[in-house]
């Protein structure tokens, strides 16, 4: 009897690691069912009841939700994750993967974009040893992130290699030499080409170009993501060209970050049913969107489109030039709402002193303007000072959240409340994000259920960046896995006090490994790069 005991034993399998008694929310948007969540290596192995299986270790999750990791559709992590590649501010939100590089991206690099960074590299001692995408996955191996990181190409980091900063338009070998960058990027895994149509030298390029380059990625089964050229008062337009764009290369469509501002508040759902005509007529556009009525990005972005035109160092040397201050200054101020605009971020210490203050505080306190104050707090920090902008309307925002094609973005980069980016000021989406849908949009405004929110965090981005065995529980996929407590999950970042981790994100796996466990992180760093599959 002990003989036959002991042969039984050893047929069971064996799991290096068990998740058992949780509620398994598989991605789909199925309803959750009781089950065991059994991992060999790196990989899903058995999803039943594993209670008999032998494992060499178990985690208990009773009372608990268990999901697939949370895959953030922009999460602007590319550089962050060099610096300190601990990601916390990702992992304690159940994030395992992000897909980062809007517009500008790690490759391809030259000494140019290099400069227009050497503040920021400088400031984190951080050295650009890469060209090509390649160069920067190998150094991203080596730093061992714990999260998983797919890159998209940018539109204007080709452009900005090809052609610099200006405002100028590709002839037809420039344009094919832009193309040939593009189809390297996408034979060394990038899963995509995107663009960012309000930052300069993305916003100098006009639809023929951003087809052609689109074309190319199309061919490699890539997609084409964007910042729209217009989230105001030409959205409808700047929805167009994103139409015209997919329709012309036969490539998807993601609408990054979508939202509405001032000018068009209560508009997003005409902006919605544009989208879903554009879906019945066999466009395959789909969007995201993060939690939260206040957008972010740098400060500069509210000068003129000229004066943001070539190097950081012509900018500042416009901002400087009495000849040119008094135009922009008028320019500037034509629709500066100083109000709106809280200053978070910035690489010069000398304008902390600032930071957590809207613009319209800091001037009185410059004794200037608003606008001569932003013209010298650009110069100052040399375009790098950091700002959230309280443009959106919370209905506008509850909008697109409900609409089934529409997947969550944090749109900010992998950072820690100690290390390296320690201390600093961040906009709560940062850290907040993921457990702001799980439980403010699901448990406290009913905005859809548990399955449906997990389903738009997990499968749904998976699904657009073309990672077919993520974002899923089943036998076969990776092992990035969240568990989670559905009536605790809360976050708990606000733009007062942004470095704030969420509530109620337990237990956390990228590969089969375990970055986080009762809350607390782990030493283990196993991301990797997310590789465009052939």
């Amino acid at each position: 009897m002990i003989a036959l005991f002991l042969a039984i034993f050893a047929w069971a399998p064996r799991y290096d690691l068990v998740i058992s008694g949780g509620r398994v929310i598989d991605g789909t948007g199925a309803p959750w069912v009781r089950a065991d969540v059994g991992i060999r290596g790196d990989r899903v192995a058995a999803i039943g009841d594993l209670s008999s299986a032998r494992a060499n270790r178990r985690i208990d999750a009773q009372g608990l939700a268990v999901a697939p990791g949370f895959i953030d559709l922009l999460g602007q992590s590319e550089l962050t994750v060099l610096v300190d590649p601990r990601a916390e501010s990702k992992i304690r939100q159940g994030i395992t993967s992000e897909l980062t590089g809007e517009g500008v991206s790690p490759a391809p690099m030259n000494d140019a974009w290099v400069h227009e960074r050497e503040d920021w590299l400088r400031k984190y001692r951080l050295k650009v040893d890469w060209t090509d995408l390649r160069g920067y996955f190998r150094r991203l191996r080596k730093a061992r992130p714990s999260i998983n990181v797919g890159v998209m190409v940018g539109a204007a980091q080709v452009r900005g290699v090809v052609l610099g900063f200006n405002d100028v338009q590709p002839d037809a070998a420039q344009l094919a030499r832009m193309q040939a960058l593009v189809e390297e990027a996408m034979e060394q895994g990038a899963l995509g080409v995107s663009s960012g149509l309000i930052y300069q030298p993305g916003s100098f390029a006009k639809t023929p170009e951003l087809i052609a380059l689109a074309q190319v990625a199309a061919k490699h089964g890539g997609f084409y993501a964007t910042h729209l050229r217009s989230e105001g008062s030409r959205i409808f337009d700047a929805l167009e060209e994103a139409f015209a764009i997919g329709r012309a290369a036969a490539i998807p469509v993601e609408i990054w970050h979508l939202k509405v501002g001032r000018s068009h508040w209560g508009q997003m759902q005409e902006v919605a049913a544009r989208i879903e005509r554009a879906r019945a007529n066999g466009i395959d556009v789909t969007a995201d969107a993060y939690p939260y009525v206040a957008s972010a990005n740098g400060l500069h972005a509210s000068l003129p489109e000229w004066v943001n035109a070539g190097s950081v160092d012509d900018m500042v040397a416009r901002l400087r030039d009495p000849a040119q201050r008094d135009r922009i200054a008028k320019e500037t101020g034509r629709d500066l709402d100083a109000e709106a605009i809280l200053l978070i971020s910035c690489v010069d210490p000398g304008l902390r002193r600032f930071m957590g203050k809207r613009l319209s505080e800091v001037a009185k306190e410059m004794n200037l303007s608003p606008e001569l104050a932003l013209m010298q707090l650009v110069a100052q920090d040399r375009a790098k000072l950091g700002v959230a902008r309280f443009t959106m309307r919370e209905d506008d925002v509850q909008t697109a959240l409900r609409k089934p094609w529409v997947a969550v973005d944090t749109d900010y980069g992998a950072r820690a409340t100690d290390g390296p980016f320690g201390g600093e000021g961040a906009h709560p989406r940062a850290f907040g994000t993921m457990a702001r849908i799980l439980g403010h949009y699901v448990r406290d405004v009913n905005l859809f259920s548990l399955e449906e929110a997990v389903r738009r965090i997990t499968s749904l981005p998976a699904r657009r960046m073309g990672i077919w065995d993520r974002g899923i529980l089943r036998p076969g996929a990776y092992a990035d896995v969240v568990v989670f407590d559905p009536q605790r999950v809360q976050d708990t970042a606000s733009f007062e006090q942004p470095q704030q981790y969420p509530l109620g994100i337990e237990t956390v796996v990228v590969n089969g490994r375990v970055v986080l466990h009762h809350g607390e992180r782990t030493t283990e760093r196993p991301g990797r790069p997310l590789l465009r599959s052939p």
